[in-house]
């Protein structure tokens, strides 16, 4: 692939990125809830992210690969603090906060944690997409969940497939994309089948 085709792909996936979780935070702010949306899987997809931007900057990595993790955790981190306050919950952002710090720095205490940490990152993000499949399953109601947000994600793997292969080549990194993208796509199929179950009653 010519490396002018490369950088629309960066450019692309850092468009994206810069509004993934608006759509998401558009319709918490506008329902004034956090109805559809599972807290556990938000703080998994977040330990993911954070993990994975550790590990992409512990090992040097181009910036270009991984410049959207900082601008998707501030939105994560936005969108979790809206659904806590929706839910009654705020106090606990600052426990969670404190958490996510800490760990941020042990991660390369040593060179086997980050590794460790990085081969434990997707499964902690497959399980936040799984985390919010099962809440999709047992409410059988979308409510406020994205489907466009859920949908760019998607995108957004899919473009990080192919930037991994032509960049890093990191086989934990590549595989991770591949099995997110898969989830993604579920997740976002599952809202669509929920949201059309719901204007059809």
């Amino acid at each position: 692939m010519a490396p002018g085709l490369l950088d629309l792909v960066h450019l692309t996936t850092w468009a994206v990125c810069a509004v993934i979780k608006l759509p998401q935070l558009v319709a918490v702010l506008r329902a004034r809830s956090a109805w559809g949306l599972s807290v556990g899987s938000l703080l998994l997809e977040l330990a993911g992210f954070l993990v994975f931007l550790r590990y992409q900057i512990y090992y040097d990595y181009p910036l270009e690969t991984y410049l959207e993790y900082p601008i998707i955790i501030a939105q994560d981190v936005i969108l979790l603090f809206c659904i806590m306050h929706f839910s009654g919950k705020t106090k606990r952002a600052l426990f969670y906060a404190v958490v996510f710090w800490v760990g941020w720095y042990m991660l390369t205490l040593q060179k086997w944690i980050i590794d460790l940490a990085m081969n434990l990152c997707t499964f902690v993000s497959a399980a936040s997409k799984l985390v919010q499949l099962q809440h999709l399953w047992q409410t059988k109601d979308s409510g406020q969940a994205s489907a466009l947000t859920w949908g760019m994600s998607a995108y957004t793997c899919a473009t990080r497939i192919i930037t991994t292969v032509m960049t890093t080549n990191d086989l934990a990194v590549l595989i991770r994309f591949i099995i997110m993208l898969i989830l993604n796509i579920w997740v976002t199929a599952t809202i669509l089948h929920y949201s059309k179950t719901k204007k059809t009653d």
